[in-house]
């Protein structure tokens, strides 16, 4: 509960505005300052008078405009921030100290609502037409969700809580020009849509690490597999943890209350639910997450006075900072960082990583899928955007006094939720529907984890070893597959509270060293021939090494601030004392008192600035180690020949083949998957003639492992 207000007085301008103007002057003299400015109201006076905590500062700020500007020269010029002492009228004086802010009753029934309606989702589809009958219809929904579902469902999955709480952080230290990930995002899509897209949706895969297998051996395919669950619940657990740190420490939010509601929440109605459920539930958390956005934009540019007043004041900070080209590999964001880095790191998560495979193979036709990658980055501008403007209207509303410089909140992680208890102080429930939209980004991204290592499970480990299972039980098997990685994340999710700090950069870590090797391997087998299984082995340690090697370098060797780009933040008019006269008190505005930074730890002299490379290049280091190393060491042992490779594992086979298919119905050629229990029944025609032997008997083997044969050039 918030702790009852305090008085404040409330003073109009017009009835001491003399007296305080005099005495200023007078002030002026006795410093030995000769110019003076010439009296005069702050523009804002009238307008800013709020109800809310910033509001009052704000008001006060407007009401003693020109008493307090005196001061603040004052101080400047004398050094001395004791100066209050010998300028302030008879009264009580202590130093200010902020009101712990939290959460109420309302905040926290809006919360649960948005936990009621993701349970009441899966249990519909859970239980709706006798539940999934069969491990396809639990892990891809059947193969016949539509575009809109799964695009949006793919823009949920990885925007993570991390990423609500985060990104308006880095634009707010960093500039606007963090919207450059968008187009990073958009260039993953396209380059999604042509290459990866047609693979695996073509080969009818569940998990896309059976590929792997058909490539090059089961030993690849087992070591992309359990590089992929031990990446994938680490993210997990760190996803469930830091949101609830970060609230906790801010709000005074229980961690232990966070964690097990939505641990268990997430792993109930995916367990429940399946595919289908996961998918609904992303969709009604993305528009969960863009009302909390949107409600913090619209109250924080009002505040402020408008988007063109939040704009300038972004313009005047060099928060609008787009023509960002410094090719130095060091500097956090830049064009170059976004456009390289940001495109492998999203590629790397969204055409090979099974959460976001698994989700557009469900839908009906090769063509709707591709529609869901248009709908998911749409869903993502509008995410990033959003994000993008919250920071830059918290940067408007305290560019005078930084709420990390004033010791207000102890990480940059931590300014969304101060900022939300701040403007929404007076408005219960609405705090309720950011933290509703936090957590909505943590659900998604678990529950899309969950369903993601449950189905490599089953297809790559259980179904090879037991081919005889009935759907049944292999449904049973799945969702307690589901459960039990549910309850691993939470436990993880519990042992990270042992990490202390760096959990949020540890999650970008886990996920950067471990998937873009993986891209390699893929990138290997598609498109390089020559490339053995020895090779990609090889490419792998050698890839998952470097890119480790790099992050953990740069968690013990941190760059400095302005190696990073971290653009300035003001302490110049903060809250510094409480006045209290006759029953009221008064904030005293102030520059905060200078603070030494403690000294950088040594860096080694050569190693030391090439740990400092941005956080967005690991992915990329790892991903062009792994396609260098893996060619090198094929071509060292010597090279895969074309004719001993297994029929359509290449890119432009796959492609060629399928196209030279008519599936059965009335889609038109490279729409139906061709999945194992839905291939089709007909030949295939040889196009334009060529090769007209006659067909042999079929091999032993499911109807897609046939078609690929027959069809293989």
């Amino acid at each position: 509960m918030r702790k009852p207000e305090q008085p404040h007085a409330r003073v109009p301008p017009g009835d001491t505005f003399w007296l305080r103007w005099q005495l200023c002057r007078s002030l002026f003299a006795l410093a030995g300052e000769d110019r003076f400015p010439p009296p005069r109201i702050h523009p804002l006076a009238p307008e800013l008078h709020r109800s809310s905590r910033t509001g009052r500062c704000l008001s006060r700020r407007a009401l003693n405009w020109e008493f307090f500007q005196c001061l603040r020269v004052l101080v400047i010029s004398l050094c001395h921030v004791p100066i209050y002492l010998q300028v302030l009228p008879m009264g009580s004086l202590e130093l200010w100290v902020p009101e712990q802010l939290t959460f109420s009753l309302w905040d926290y029934g809006v919360f649960g609502l948005m936990l009621l309606i993701s349970t009441g989702i899966g249990l519909f589809h859970g239980l709706a037409k006798g539940g999934q009958k069969t491990s396809e219809d639990f892990f891809t929904g059947g193969r016949r969700m539509s575009a809109l579902p799964v695009g949006l469902s793919l823009s949920a999955s990885f925007m993570s809580a991390i990423q609500v709480l985060g990104v308006p952080a880095e634009a707010y230290r960093y500039g606007a020009k963090f919207l450059w990930m968008c187009l990073g995002q958009l260039l993953n899509t396209l380059l999604t849509a042509g290459l990866f897209l047609p693979v695996f949706y073509r080969l009818g895969l569940t998990s896309t690490y059976e590929y792997l297998e058909r490539r090059f051996s089961r030993s690849v395919r087992l070591c992309g597999t359990m590089q992929y669950v031990v990446a994938t619940t680490l993210y997990t657990g760190i996803v469930i943890y830091a949101p609830a740190l970060i609230l906790n420490q801010v709000t005074g939010l229980d961690i232990w209350a966070s964690l097990l509601s939505t641990g268990i929440i997430c792993t109930f109605y995916t367990t429940i639910g399946g595919m289908k459920a996961v998918i609904w539930t992303d969709v009604f958390q993305v528009f969960v997450m863009l009302s909390g956005f949107i409600a913090i934009i619209i109250r924080g540019a009002l505040l402020v006075g408008g988007a063109g007043r939040v704009l300038a004041i972004a313009a005047n900070g060099s928060r609008i900072n787009f023509g960002d080209f410094n090719p130095d590999p060091r500097s956090r964001y830049t064009v170059w960082t976004f456009v390289l880095g940001g495109t492998l790191v999203w590629l790397s998560m969204y055409g090979v990583n099974q959460a976001q495979v698994q989700r557009y193979v469900a839908c009906r036709t090769e063509g709707e899928a591709r529609g869901a990658l248009l709908v998911n980055q749409v869903g993502l501008f509008c995410i990033v955007s959003s994000a993008v403007a919250c920071g830059l209207v918290m940067f408007a509303l305290y560019k005078d006094c930084d709420p990390l410089l004033a010791g207000y909140i102890s990480a940059p992680d931590q300014y969304m939720p101060y900022l939300v208890l701040d403007i929404f102080e007076t408005f219960p429930g609405v705090p309720g529907l950011f933290l509703a939209c936090a957590y909505s980004g943590t659900l998604s991204t678990a529950s899309t984890s969950i369903n993601a290592m449950a189905a490599v499970t089953v297809e790559d480990i259980i179904k090879p070893k037991l081919p005889a299972l009935s759907p049944r039980r292999l449904t049973l098997i799945s969702k307690g597959l589901s459960l039990i990685y549910g309850t691993l994340c939470i436990t993880v999710a519990a042992l990270a509270s042992l990490l202390g700090g760096g959990v949020l950069q540890g999650s970008f870590t886990v996920m950067g060293v471990i998937s873009g090797p993986l891209l390699g391997a893929f990138l290997l087998g598609m498109f390089l021939p020559l490339c053995s299984t020895a090779g990609v082995l090889g490419g792998l340690a050698a890839g998952f090494a470097l890119s480790f090697w790099v992050a953990v370098g740069g968690t013990m060797y941190p760059p400095s601030a302005a190696t990073m780009g971290v653009l300035p933040a003001s302490g110049t008019l903060c809250p510094l004392y409480n006045r209290t006269a006759g029953g009221n008190r008064t904030i005293l505005l102030g520059p905060l008192p200078p603070r030494q930074d403690p000294p950088a730890p040594p860096r080694p002299p050569i190693l030391g600035d090439f740990y400092a490379i941005s956080y967005l290049y690991y992915g990329a280091l790892g991903t062009l180690t792994t396609v260098v190393v893996g060619v090198l060491l094929s071509s060292l042992t010597g090279p895969a020949k074309r004719t001993q490779l297994p029929p359509g594992v290449l890119w432009w086979d796959i492609t060629k083949q399928t196209s030279s298919v008519s599936p059965v119905g009335t889609k038109s050629p490279g729409e139906e998957p061709l999945g194992k229990a839905e291939a089709p029944q007909v030949l295939p025609a040889r196009l334009d003639g060529a090769d007209n032997r006659p067909w042999g008997p079929p091999e032993p083997g499911t109807a897609t492992d046939r078609l690929l044969q027959e069809t293989h050039v």
